[in-house]
């Protein structure tokens, strides 16, 4: 049979609540009587009943993480940090994947699943700034992404505006003029694409280049097909540009594939940028220049916010809105020390 509490203390000559005060660290004990009962712990092997445990305390030791897809690059490394920040706090993480489906989002939300957890860290894709109330939920939340703002949770995200427009700032630095979109969405003001979209757009108005829709790829998901789906469409119907910005790092990649596959050179006839700093981004050939968007601070914040939530979910104030800072990666895909601008008429 498992060893009980009452077998430690026996066996380290010591009161049952002597043990629990030195399994829940209770500082005022003294060197000796700890390192009995630490003994028997170990001679007994001990496990704490972390059920019981949980009932008197009224928290699981747990939290969720709920994404749209792991088989995306970004989501996959997301999780990852998320994984590693909860264990620095001495928690476990439940990865829950929605497939971006608002109404699996939505029952997501009202999800028994939830009561084995004490928080929920949200990454949203199917519902948006309509669905901002149901984020009014009984249990300690922070939302990821860009697709809910001004919500009652805490909000961890990126610059979107300001990094896309850097992106494009450093391409139009080095004599480019006809900048590429990869992956923009129809008609998306609130979003990854649409927020990019607008930085893209702030950056050619402050340098007097006109905004061509001509050279806007448009696509769904962010997969790397689509982004080699895109690059066909513009290459097909003749689309003059020497530049790329991908408005993620996988629609890049497959962009610049279909570039090498057309015979043009990256970066000499066309630079491409991408946006999130995967991991595999520094493999590619050539390597992609990106944006880092401070996806391990984002982690990290998420992580600990909703620790703050959990610790006292009253005395953490109100809802707030936490922003990552970010740097532009640069690589051999676009390196701006020796690009220069490509035989391509300006318009």
């Amino acid at each position: 049979m498992a060893a009980t509490l009452h077998d430690v203390a026996r066996l380290a000559g010591v009161s049952i609540k002597t043990v629990s005060n030195v399994i829940h660290e209770y500082p005022h004990i003294r060197p000796a009587t700890r390192a009995r009962v630490e003994q028997a712990i170990a001679e007994l092997g001990y496990t704490p009943n972390l059920t019981a445990r949980s009932l008197r305390s009224g928290r699981t030791g747990a939290i969720a993480l709920a994404v749209p897809e792991l088989g995306l690059s970004y989501f996959a490394e997301l999780a990852a940090a998320v994984i590693e920040a909860a264990e620095e706090a001495g928690v476990v993480v439940l990865v829950e994947q929605t497939g971006g489906d608002r109404d699996r989002e939505l029952e997501l939300l009202r999800s028994p699943r939830l009561k084995m957890t004490d928080g929920l860290i949200f990454s949203p894709l199917g519902m948006g700034q309509d669905d901002v109330d149901r984020l009014e939920v009984p249990y300690p939340l922070v939302v990821l992404g860009e697709r809910i703002f001004d919500g009652p949770a805490d909000h961890v995200t990126m610059r979107n505006v300001e990094a896309a427009r850097a992106a494009t700032e450093y391409l139009l630095a080095s004599g480019r003029r006809r900048i590429a979109i990869i992956g923009a969405h129809e008609g998306e003001v609130i979003g990854s694409a649409g927020l990019r979209l607008r930085g893209y757009r702030e950056a050619l108005d402050a340098a007097g280049v006109a905004y061509d829709e001509s050279i806007i790829g448009h696509t769904t998901l962010w997969h790397r097909s689509n982004g080699a789906r895109c690059m066909r469409e513009l290459l097909d119907r003749g689309a003059e540009f020497d530049a790329v910005f991908g408005l993620n790092d996988t629609l890049a990649l497959g962009a610049m594939r279909v570039l090498q596959e057309s015979g043009r050179r990256v970066p000499e006839d066309v630079a491409v940028v991408g946006f999130d700093d995967l991991d595999e981004a520094g493999y590619s050939i050539p390597s992609l220049t990106t944006v880092d968007p401070g996806q391990a601070w984002i982690a990290r914040t998420a992580v600990s916010t909703l620790m703050e939530r959990i610790a006292d979910p009253d005395a953490a104030g109100p809802p707030r809105l936490l922003l990552a800072d970010f740097r532009i990666v640069e690589r051999e895909s676009a390196p701006a020390d020796r690009l220069a601008p490509a035989a391509v008429p300006t318009r």
